[in-house]
């Protein structure tokens, strides 16, 4: 996969940021009591699509709350077309999907305090 260039890493830090407030603002209406985390925003060398990588917590139902974000699509691409009119000639198509790097993370800790655990008790 090509590094991305100057002009999609600038472009998909608006994305972020823009989306981060609109979530911010709007995410309870669209996940209820999850807190929604942007985490990364990828865009295709032609700006025409952004992947969005979103975080969520507080929350048990991650899986169904992307789908509701994702089901909300259309609404969310129009406010952010109204965030970044000014700043761009087309609002990109929006695809969200789940970074599960939390879940990840929690999951090799427990790994790691299995295996020290274990070591301990063999000594």
């Amino acid at each position: 996969m090509a590094t991305e260039s100057k002009r999609q890493q600038r472009f998909a830090g608006v994305i972020q940021q823009d989306l981060a407030e609109l979530f911010q603002r709007e995410g309870n209406s669209w996940a209820k009591g999850a807190f929604i985390t942007v985490t990364k925003v990828r865009v295709t060398p032609d700006l025409a699509i952004a992947r969005i990588y979103l975080s969520f917590l507080n929350t048990k139902t991650a899986k169904e709350d992307l789908k509701q974000i994702q089901s909300k699509t259309s609404e969310i691409r129009y406010k952010l077309g109204l965030r970044i009119k000014n700043q761009a000639r087309i609002v990109p198509e929006l695809e969200f999907f789940l970074d599960d790097t939390n879940e990840y993370v929690e999951h090799m800790d427990k790994l790691f305090a299995e295996i020290n655990k274990e070591s301990r008790n063999d000594s």
